[in-house]
C-alpha cells in the first residue's frame, strides 16, 4: 500500500481511554516516519493541547488542528493555514450560548479560554477525571471569555461546549444546525464543537497533502468520532477504530482494533507493512 502520509485523531484512536500514548502506537509511528510516510495529529485540539509525548516526535512536522481550523508547522513554528470564525460571529455565538447551561470555550492564538465558573465545577458539565485533567492543563483563565473576546478582535479556531443535559445538548444543537454560517459537530458523547464553514480534518487534510505535492489516494486517516467523518471519507483508506460509532464503522474501508488495544499500530502494521501484530 502506497501511503505517504497517515493522520490520527488523538482521543479515542491513537491516545488510550487515560489519553496515553501506548508503546505499540508509539514504534508503529517510528516506524512511519522512518519510512518517509508523514505522521500527522489531526485533532479536535488545539497546538497547545497536544501531549508532548506526540508532538515531540522526531519527524512529526506537521498537525491539524480544532477540527482543520488550523495547519501547523512545528518545526518552523508557524501557522500554515487557518479556516477560522471571526470574532464577530463568534461572539453573537457566545452571547447566544451564555443564557443556557453548558460549559463553553473558545480556542484562540492555540489555547482554550475558560472562565472560573467553568474550570471549578468541571464535574457539573459531564466531564471525566481524565478530560477535567486534560482540560485542566490546556485552558488559560480570564475573569469573562465575553469581554475577552470583544477586546481581543482575535479569530476564533473553534467553539467548544460541554453538556451534562443530554436533551438540553439535542436541542441546542437543533438550534444552531439552522445557522449556514457555522459547522457543528462533536467528539464525544456530551460536547458540540462550533467552527466556520470548510474547518474539516477532510479539508485540512486535502489542503496539507497538496502542499507537500501526495495524491489524496496515498493518504491514511484513522479516527473514532463524528468529527472524523470528513476525512475519513476523502483519506485515500479510510481507519476506524473498534470503539468508534456505528456510522463511522460503516463508513470505514478498515476497522482495527480500540484504542485501549493499540489499534493505530494494528492497522498500521497490516495495512502499511503487511505483516501481523
Amino acid at each position: 500500500m502506497n501511503i505517504k502520509l497517515i493522520a490520527l485523531d488523538l482521543d479515542g484512536t491513537l491516545l488510550d481511554s487515560r489519553k496515553q500514548l501506548s508503546e505499540a502506537n508509539r514504534q508503529a509511528l517510528y516506524r512511519c516516519i522512518e519510512n518517509g510516510i508523514w505522521v500527522v495529529p489531526c485533532t479536535g485540539r488545539a497546538v497547545d493541547g497536544i501531549p508532548s509525548e506526540v508532538i515531540n516526535i522526531p519527524g512529526v512536522r506537521y498537525t491539524i488542528t480544532t477540527n482543520g481550523a488550523v495547519i501547523y508547522d512545528i518545526k518552523e513554528d508557524t501557522v500554515m493555514d487557518t479556516c477560522m470564525l471571526p470574532w464577530e460571529l463568534a461572539l453573537e455565538i457566545l452571547e447566544f450560548l451564555d443564557s443556557r447551561h453548558v460549559m463553553y470555550d473558545p480556542y484562540i492564538d492555540r489555547r482554550g479560554i475558560t472562565e472560573p465558573r467553568f474550570i471549578e465545577n468541571l464535574s457539573d458539565y459531564g466531564l471525566s477525571l481524565e478530560l477535567q485533567k486534560m482540560v485542566k492543563m490546556t485552558r488559560d483563565i480570564y475573569p469573562n471569555i465575553i469581554e475577552y473576546v470583544k477586546k481581543s478582535h482575535k479569530p476564533v479556531e473553534k467553539i467548544n461546549l460541554f453538556f451534562s443535559d443530554m436533551e438540553e445538548r439535542e436541542k441546542l444543537r437543533a438550534e444552531l444546525k439552522k445557522r449556514d454560517d457555522i459547522l457543528v459537530t462533536s467528539s464525544m458523547p456530551n460536547n458540540l464543537e462550533i467552527n466556520a464553514p470548510g474547518a474539516t480534518k477532510g479539508e485540512a487534510i486535502r489542503r496539507l497533502a497538496a502542499h507537500l505535492g501526495i495524491d489524496m489516494k496515498q493518504t491514511m486517516a484513522i479516527g473514532d468520532g463524528e468529527n472524523d467523518f470528513t476525512m475519513i471519507r476523502m483519506a485515500g483508506v479510510g481507519v476506524v477504530m473498534k470503539n468508534g460509532s456505528d456510522e463511522l464503522r460503516a463508513e470505514a474501508d478498515y476497522v482495527t482494533d480500540s484504542n485501549d488495544e493499540s489499534g493505530v499500530a494494528s492497522a498500521i502494521t497490516r495495512l502499511i507493512f503487511g505483516a501481523e501484530l
